[in-house]
């Protein structure tokens, strides 16, 4: 059923509560496992100085928080493909679920309500209301 399936990340507590469903989902369907962390530069291009130290920051966050999925999955004994990219969350998401031919996409939700939510925006949202392929929601644990 799955075969190509992926993680975005983080590093939040509410992306790794859905790793841990990610990889039991590509274990299970014997499915490969991409993570993917993208780095939102745009945000930071009205600093005038520093712009670049922000972005090289993210991107090592970025290198952590994959290579953390990585060695998860690797334990569990599931391929993973471990992906740092620039751009906007959600966009980016999508171009990768079409570039990969991801069957499926397991992301966390960190359980926003109310001004927050609408304030604040929500990639996964975004994702769920833009993806052709399914999505799997996973609510990070109300004690985090």
């Amino acid at each position: 059923m799955y075969s190509e399936i992926l993680v975005p990340t983080d590093g939040s507590p509410a992306s790794d509560a859905a790793i841990e469903h990610a990889i039991d989902l590509a274990d299970r369907y014997d499915a490969r496992l991409h993570a993917l962390y993208v780095v939102d530069g745009g945000a930071y291009s009205s600093i005038e100085a520093g712009a670049e130290v922000v972005v090289d920051a993210l991107e090592s966050e970025g290198e952590e928080a994959t290579g953390r999925v990585a060695d998860a999955a690797a334990e569990a004994g599931v391929e993973c493909v471990a992906t740092v990219t620039s751009g906007t969350a959600y966009r980016s998401i999508r171009d990768y679920v079409d570039e990969n031919g991801i069957d499926a996409v397991v992301m966390g939700t960190h359980g926003r309500k109310g001004l927050d939510r609408y304030l604040l925006g929500s990639v996964t949202e975004r994702v769920v209301r833009t993806s052709e392929v399914p999505v799997l929601t996973v609510r990070q644990p109300a004690d985090e």
